[in-house]
């Protein structure tokens, strides 16, 4: 048995290749998982980086405004020092499917945000954020990470979505006058009626044909 170390990555080649190429891979998945909560100075401090995917399904807040839940956000961040400011910065990126204020119906919405955030203890070094900063505020050693992607996208989400196209398309009027026994009033199938049509043309039109 031949052991190889490297990277703190422990492989037992006396297996075959496959079983080699599996390893690698789910040690790259556990690598990748993003954790549920953070320490955002100490990540600054060690110029940490965060990449990988939360399910938009952990996104609790974002509940009245999603027709589903289905879906990741990509998250990709970086924690450092310049002087004395403690940042964050990256983006976020997802396809979400939201619920249309009009129809009620889903509406693509893809999302590609940059972070800028400015990791601060108090109101005071809030203050003091330099212009293209927004305040992270850490009130505890470790928080949700969740927490601040969900943040991120409440400020950029419409409040209220809407497809772009007239998503609300009348729909026909009637085919058949309700026991007329007879076909003499088809005409009003697919008409629809505008605001500014004079509500007396329709009976007219029935005075028309006798059924008044």
């Amino acid at each position: 048995m031949q052991v190889v170390r490297g990277d703190n990555l422990f492989i037992n080649t006396s297996h075959g290749f496959d079983e080699f190429v599996v390893s690698i891979y789910h040690c790259a998945v556990m690598l990748a998982r993003l954790p549920e909560y953070i320490d955002p100075l100490h990540l600054a401090d060690k110029r940490g980086e965060l990449k990988g995917q939360i399910p938009v399904s952990s996104l609790d807040r974002l509940a009245d405004v999603l027709f589903n839940d289905t879906g990741a956000v990509t998250v990709d961040l970086f924690f450092g020092r310049e002087g004395r400011l403690a940042k964050v910065e990256g983006q976020i990126e997802a396809a979400l499917e939201l619920k249309c204020q009009n129809c009620l119906q889903a509406v693509q919405w893809p999302v590609k945000n940059t972070i800028k955030l400015g990791i601060v203890t108090s109101i005071d070094q809030a203050d003091r954020l330099p212009e293209d900063y927004e305040p992270l505020l850490v009130d505890e050693e470790k928080i949700l990470l969740k927490n601040i992607i969900e943040d991120e996208l409440l400020l950029i989400l419409p409040a209220f979505p809407k497809h772009q196209h007239n998503c609300l398309a009348h729909k026909p009027v009637l085919s058949k006058v309700e026991g007329s026994g007879n076909n003499k009033v088809d005409f009003l199938l697919n008409e629809q009626q505008s605001p500014t049509k004079n509500p007396f043309s329709i009976l007219a039109k029935l005075k028309n044909t006798g059924d008044l």
